[in-house]
């Protein structure tokens, strides 16, 4: 097995759980998959609000996409899930993100 059916093995048995499902969400980024990525991070975000790394890169992911507008919808999601979780550092990398955006 690659690496990627490994986490989609681990998503499939235990489809809360959150690292398992943030790594398939990187993996597929990785292998060129944004698309498959996006969904993942959707799921990984609607079960695990508060989960901010998810935000960031699914933010990412659709920015590879062209969705621009729905990366900075995802991105000033995050801002707000980083804020209630007081982490600081993500709130940044996220506005930095927000900021890089075309107008």
């Amino acid at each position: 097995m690659n690496r990627l059916e490994v986490l989609r093995s681990l998503v499939a048995q235990n489809p809360g759980d959150a690292f398992a499902r943030y790594g398939l969400a990187m993996e597929l980024m990785q292998s060129g998959h944004a698309a498959d990525a996006v969904e993942e991070f959707r799921q990984l975000l609607a079960a695990h609000p508060n989960y901010v790394a998810g935000y960031f890169h699914g933010g990412q992911a659709l920015e590879k996409l062209g969705r621009v507008e729905e990366a900075r919808a995802l991105y000033e999601a995050g801002i707000a899930a980083a804020t209630r979780t007081g982490d600081a550092h993500a709130r940044s990398e996220l506005q930095a993100a927000l900021d890089l955006l075309p107008i």
